[in-house]
């Protein structure tokens, strides 16, 4: 297939429209089943393990492995796995290969969920998966399982239709995309590259133009315990850190200043976002609290490198300390925790961008739109890394980390046609 190739025609649409239809009762308690996973880092060996018997029993060639068969902190890219083996988060890719003529493609999507939080606070308990007015509840649902769910039956209703991709086709489960990166940076390290990438993520069938990246980082402070009727004596660690919170806040003001004249979020108000997720410390409510550690997440621009983000949060760090009498003398342990992303531009003009807004405009009965991200998605690994265009474009969700996560069904309906079709249009289809 050249780059100019002819448009789906009708009755090939049609037809997987139809199968798609047909198939989607299976393809929602398929969904189902994978929200009940309860797949939190480095606890994805289950679901893997079941996906990859999925894969097994459509015929596709499945490659299991983990992150420690790819010796993957040689890469320059690799992000730090606090407190994660290597050899236990485990990757999947099935592999549709009909040697025929056309350009080939990964699907890719993972199966990571962020922790649910206090169960009570759900209305309902996050891993049941229920369906209810034409959502399916629960954590990841929406972030991002649909789209993986979408993916898998794209493929399945090509099937039903009678026919298969003309090209490769790599249809790829990783984990760590909540927290590193490292399982999408595997598969590349493995070998497995295309002409061509689509990460369903729940974008809400649009497609991200730009992200920004990020950088995870632990603080950890220590203080000087006394008996809290002599606190005057003694150092709070948990003082201090809220210390070191407000200078990271306004180093982050400072960060959003500069991205007024950003090339991509010139327009976005505050893109760059600082976060404190976790935070521990003390061991007594009558002791000055000797110890306490922060888990922090900080944006980066586009134009600016993780390496460049990763000194201005050093250096914020350093003025903050000079400004307070005991932490100038008893420095804070600074600890990479996770992410060192780079910010990431889905360039216009790619043939791959042409194919998805011509078949979404043909599903929607609209034009493809664009979104900036202030969050980051496992594209940047293809279009930075690997020279190969990637577009992260998926369902329609609510709620993604927050409580009462949900996916609307008719759009992962919707979607999963999308992606048929981009199949077709990019691998283009043959009979089986």
């Amino acid at each position: 297939m050249t780059e100019t190739a002819a448009a789906v025609p009708n009755d090939v649409m049609e037809r997987l429209a139809a199968a798609i239809d047909a198939n989607f009762e299976q393809q929602v308690a398929f969904l189902q089943q994978l929200v009940q996973f309860r797949s939190l880092r480095g606890e994805e060996a289950p679901v893997q393990d079941w996906l990859a018997g999925e894969f097994e029993a459509r015929g596709y060639m499945v490659d299991r492995f983990n992150l420690a068969d790819v010796d993957l902190m040689r890469h320059p890219k690799a992000a730090p796995m606090d407190g994660i083996a290597l050899d236990g988060s485990k990757q999947v890719v099935a592999t549709l290969d009909s040697e025929g003529k056309g350009r080939s493609l990964i699907l890719q999507g993972h199966i990571d969920v962020v922790p649910e939080g206090p169960p009570d606070l759900w209305n309902d308990p996050p891993y049941e998966a229920i369906v209810r007015d034409g959502w399916m509840i629960g954590r990841g649902a929406q972030d991002m399982k649909a789209g993986v769910s979408a993916m898998i039956f794209a493929l399945d209703a090509i099937k039903a239709a009678g026919f298969v991709p003309d090209g490769r086709v790599h249809l790829e489960t990783v984990t760590e995309e909540e927290s590193t990166g490292n399982g999408a940076l595997s598969t590349l390290m493995r070998g497995y590259t295309a002409d061509a990438c689509l990460i369903p993520e729940p974008t809400g069938h649009t497609l991200t133009r730009a992200q920004v990246g990020a950088i995870w980082f632990r603080l950890r402070v220590r203080g000087t315990p006394v008996h809290v009727a002599y606190a005057e004596t003694g150092t709070n660690a948990i003082l201090s850190a809220m210390h070191l919170i407000r200078a990271f806040q306004e180093h982050t003001k400072e960060i959003n200043t500069r991205a007024t004249s950003n090339a991509w979020f010139a327009k976005v108000k505050d893109p760059i976002k600082f976060n404190v997720g976790i935070i521990k410390g003390g061991d007594w409510a009558s002791s000055t609290p000797a110890w306490c550690d922060l888990d922090c997440r900080l944006g980066v621009l586009p134009g600016e490198t993780p390496a460049q983000a990763m000194a201005g949060i050093e250096q914020c760090l350093a003025k903050a300390q000079a400004a307070d009498s005991f932490l100038s003398e008893n420095p804070v342990e600074l600890v990479w925790s996770g992410f060192q992303a780079d910010p990431a531009v889905c360039e216009p003009g790619s043939a791959a961008e042409a194919a998805l807004a011509e078949v979404h405009a043909r599903v929607f009965e609209q034009p493809l739109d664009v979104r900036l991200s202030t969050a980051v998605n496992d594209t940047r690994y293809y279009t930075v890394d690997y020279g190969i265009p990637a577009l992260c474009y998926g369902p329609y969700g609510i709620g993604p980390h927050a409580f009462d996560e949900r996916v609307d069904l008719d759009s992962v309906r919707k979607t999963t046609l999308s992606i048929a079709m981009f199949v077709a249009q990019w691998c283009g289809l043959r009979k089986a």
